[in-house]
């Protein structure tokens, strides 16, 4: 945890109110998992925590408010998606190999952070604006970078001008990030995460090259 961490009234909270601060969100997340967003009460989160309603209070306006805390640290996380696609090469073997990377990153994201990534697409399909951008700004970085990748193939005359770079990376996020939502029914339709991964990156890679991957 880094920076200053301070109290609903604007008090800067010491070493020990900060750990009390991470096990409530900490068991805030843990009840996520396994009850609906809807169903999770203060008062069973601070009892979890071995605290009280009023410490709770303390640090968040409502469970609402420490799921937000939560949603943004995600998202800060999420940016780092980037981080699989910015400045990599779509060439030959290297470019299939950055395709099943940046569909390794996003399964393996949401499979990690599942039952806040469902909060936040809860909020974003009613309409909190609080919710939408946190969940831009998971997806943005990764478009960002993916549109940047189209433009340099179009430059170098490997990709037809014609093609929308911003609309060819938003499709592409878009896909991964319902088909990173939607892991459990792929198992429910027999199909397993080894044939889902290879499957995905040959349509990224077609998406951004324009051709099939190298094998």
């Amino acid at each position: 945890m880094t920076g200053q961490v301070r109290t609903v009234d604007g008090r800067v909270a010491g070493r020990r109110g900060q750990a009390t601060r991470q096990k409530l969100l900490d068991c805030l997340s843990e009840m996520l998992s396994s009850s609906p967003y809807r169903d999770v009460k203060v008062i069973d989160v601070a009892r979890r925590a071995g605290t009280s309603p009023a410490t709770f209070y303390q640090y968040f306006p409502d469970v609402e408010g420490a799921v937000l805390e939560l949603a943004d640290d995600m998202a800060k996380e999420g940016t780092g998606l980037t981080e699989l696609v910015a400045g990599r090469s779509w060439a030959g073997r290297a470019g299939r190999e950055t395709a099943e990377q940046l569909v390794d990153g996003f399964l393996s994201f949401w499979r990690s952070n599942d039952a806040i990534l469902r909060v936040v697409d809860l909020g974003a399909a009613e309409g909190d604006k609080r919710f939408y951008k946190i969940r831009m700004k998971i997806l943005n970085s990764v478009t960002s970078s993916l549109t940047e990748s189209v433009k340099d193939l179009q430059a170098k005359g490997r990709v037809d001008k014609d093609t929308n770079a911003a609309a060819m990376a938003g499709s592409l996020v878009v896909m991964l990030a319902a088909a990173a939502s939607h892991q459990k029914g792929f198992q429910s339709w027999g199909v397993k995460q080894a044939e889902l991964k290879p499957s995905l990156a040959t349509l990224v890679h077609l998406g951004i090259t324009g051709k099939k991957p190298a094998k």
